[in-house]
């Protein structure tokens, strides 16, 4: 009688456990690597974000160059409208002394008018009074006798005298002229002649 073979069973286990081991060790590598380079990552991100302590006055400028030409911008636009206003003030200082001294002018203008014509009527007035005064002598010689008259008229000058031969009633004048000396009555006649001339004839 043939005895059966019996085979011994395969102990498998042993290489289970190593493929298991292998696994954990492979995934813990993993899970190193992984954070490894998350944190290598993390570092390099932090190293490229500059910190408050890290920053300095070169980095500030290159980090704040758009800011500081906005301002400067800003500020030159802000210069420009203040010398703008300020030039608005000096225009309108200079437009308020030109129309003070316009305003100025026509009251100087108006007054010299005023004293233009009173003084063109105190001239008229005088003139008049001295004609009347010149009248009214006239009238006293016409009224004195001719040899009176005459030895007056002797007395002054000649256009003097002229004038009032002129302002009296021909016949009177012509008495006085008698009584004068020939001298004196022949000058006072080329006087009276020479007005005469010059007179404006119609």
């Amino acid at each position: 009688m043939k005895r059966e073979k019996t085979h011994k069973p395969i102990k498998r286990s042993g290489r289970g456990a190593l493929l298991i081991l292998a696994i954990v060790f492979l995934m813990s590598a993993g899970a190193r690597l992984i954070s490894g380079t998350g944190a290598a990552i993390a570092r390099e991100i932090s190293q490229l974000a500059p910190s408050p302590d890290n920053i300095t006055p070169n980095n500030q400028g290159e980090l704040c160059e758009p800011d500081s030409v906005m301002t400067t911008l800003l500020e030159s636009l802000r210069k420009r409208e203040d010398i703008i206003v300020e030039q608005e003030m000096m225009m309108a200082q200079k437009m308020k002394k030109l129309d003070l001294a316009r305003t100025e002018f026509m009251q100087n203008l108006a007054s010299l008018q005023q004293a233009e014509k009173h003084l063109a009527a105190t001239m008229a007035a005088s003139s008049t009074a001295a004609q009347d005064d010149l009248n009214k002598l006239t009238a006293v010689y016409e009224s004195m006798k001719p040899k009176d008259a005459a030895a007056l008229f002797e007395q002054m000058s000649p256009d003097f005298a002229a004038g009032f031969l002129g302002l009296m009633r021909p016949d009177v004048a012509a008495s006085v002229l008698a009584g004068l000396k020939p001298e004196t009555a022949y000058t006072i006649s080329v006087i009276l002649a020479g007005r005469n001339a010059n007179a404006p004839s119609e």
